[in-house]
C-alpha cells in the first residue's frame, strides 16, 4: 500500500510549522508518489513549503509527484522536502536494498542535523514512520532520528568544496539535496560539483534526492538533476 497518495497538512506540525501564525495561507501540500523515471520529475501548482523571510511570505510550489525510479536496479527516490528522506530510507531498509548500519553520505547546503522533539517511531511500522515523517519531522531534522535508530553507523556531510574530497569506503546511502547547486554555493565550480556527485552515485546502494522548493528555483533543480543522471556520462 502506499501511504504517499497527495495530501494537505493544515496544522501547524511538520513543515507546515514555519511561521505558521503570521502566514496568511495555513496550510502546504504534500505529492503523491508515482513509479516513473526523470521525465516525469516536474514542478508542480500547489504550494509545499511556506516560510516568511523579512516580512515577506514566499509560498514555494514543489513537484507535481515525488518519483521513485530504478537505475541499474538502484533505486533513487525524488521528492520536494527534504525529511521525506526518512521514510524512504525506512522504505528501501524493509526492502533490504541497504544494509542497517551503513554510512549516510548527505550532500547539501545545510547540516540538517536538528533535533526533533521526539523519537518515538516504529521503524518497522512503514504507517507510523509515514505518521513520524509528516507530523514530527522538517526539512532540518530527519538525519538525528536516522543515526539514533541505527539506521546508519555515520553521516557524512558533504556541503564545502574541501569535504567533497573525501575517500569514501563500504557501503552507502547517498542523500542529495540539489540545492547544493544554489546560488549560494557557486564559489564551487560547477563542474566540480557534477562530476564529484556523479561518482557518488555510482557507489550508492539507494539514493534520496530532495528538490528543496524554498532553497532553490526549482525548473533549475530538474535541470541540475538530469545532469547528474546523464546516462551517457554515468557508467
Amino acid at each position: 500500500m502506499e501511504r504517499y497518495k497527495g495530501f494537505y497538512i493544515d496544522e501547524p506540525y511538520g513543515n507546515n510549522v514555519f511561521s505558521y501564525e503570521e502566514r496568511e495561507n495555513k496550510k502546504i501540500f504534500v505529492p503523491k508518489l508515482i513509479k516513473g523515471d526523470l521525465e516525469d520529475v516536474k514542478v508542480g501548482q500547489h504550494i509545499v513549503f511556506n516560510e516568511i523571510d523579512d516580512d515577506i511570505e514566499i509560498k514555494a510550489k514543489g513537484l507535481e509527484n515525488l518519483v521513485e525510479y530504478k537505475l541499474n536496479d538502484k533505486t533513487i527516490y525524488v521528492f520536494d522536502n527534504h525529511n521525506h528522506a526518512f521514510y524512504f530510507w525506512m522504505k528501501s531498509l524493509k526492502n533490504k536494498e541497504f544494509n542497517k548500519g551503513c554510512k549516510l553520505v548527505h550532500v547539501d547546503q545545510h547540516k540538517d542535523m536538528r533535533e526533533p522533539h521526539s523519537y518515538d517511531v516504529d521503524i518497522e511500522n512503514l504507517d507510523d514512520v509515514f505518521t513520524y515523517t509528516n507530523k514530527v519531522l522538517n526539512v532540518g531534522n530527519f538525519i538525528q532520528p536516522a543515526l539514533k535508530k541505527e539506521i546508519f553507523s555515520q553521516v557524512i556531510i558533504i556541503d564545502s568544496s574541501y569535504s567533497f574530497e573525501i575517500d569514501l569506503e563500504g557501503e552507502y546511502v547517498l542523500d542529495i539535496d540539489l540545492d547544493i547547486f544554489s546560488k549560494d554555493m557557486d564559489y564551487i565550480p560547477y563542474g566540480f560539483r557534477l562530476e564529484k556527485i556523479k561518482k557518488l552515485i555510482n557507489g550508492a546502494k539507494v539514493i534520496t534526492i530532495a528538490s528543496s522548493p524554498y532553497f532553490i528555483d526549482q525548473d533549475y533543480a530538474i535541470k541540475v538533476l538530469k545532469e547528474l543522471f546523464n546516462c551517457d556520462i554515468i557508467r
